[in-house]
């Protein structure tokens, strides 16, 4: 009841500030500030009002924000603990021997290096590696694509 009294108060003053507003010929102005003012009593009027003061005023509501909260902090802390690998002891042996085992197929997973070599050639013994051009200095690979792009 006091909700709806506060409400359909302020409307009462929204709308007197609008008539005041359109007195000094600024008429878009007042529209807008009537339609403002008419917002609290259309939400008296639907019954919005009276639901949320229900809300606001009951223990058991605010007894239930409590738990969903409690709920949520729970789930936070088990997602961290997850992504810090922090598990049981059967978890991390059972990972610690997947980390030891070897690959079956080793060379499988190795990147290939050249793209036209046929696989039947045994590989020749690595050439020492080349002296690297110093950061900054060798650009031709970013020409090349930005010339291909038409930049």
């Amino acid at each position: 009841m006091l909700a709806e009294t506060i409400c359909s108060a302020v409307s009462a003053a929204g709308l007197g500030i609008a008539a005041v507003t359109a007195y000094r010929k600024r008429f878009l102005a007042a529209t807008r500030i009537a339609a403002y003012s008419l917002v609290p009593i259309g939400l008296v009027l639907t019954g919005v009002v009276e639901w949320v003061s229900n809300i606001a005023f009951k223990p058991s509501v605010w007894l239930g924000f409590g738990v969903l909260g409690v709920a949520w902090l729970l789930f936070m802390i088990t997602r961290a603990v997850e992504r810090r690998g922090v598990g049981t002891r059967k978890e991390r042996r059972a990972a610690a021997r997947a980390a030891q085992s070897d690959a079956v197929a080793p060379a499988a997973s190795a990147p290939s290096l050249g793209a036209g070599t046929p696989a039947v050639q045994p590989r020749a013994k690595a050439k020492p590696k080349q002296q690297t051009a110093a950061p900054g200095e060798d650009f031709s690979d970013i020409e090349a694509i930005l010339k291909k792009h038409g930049i």
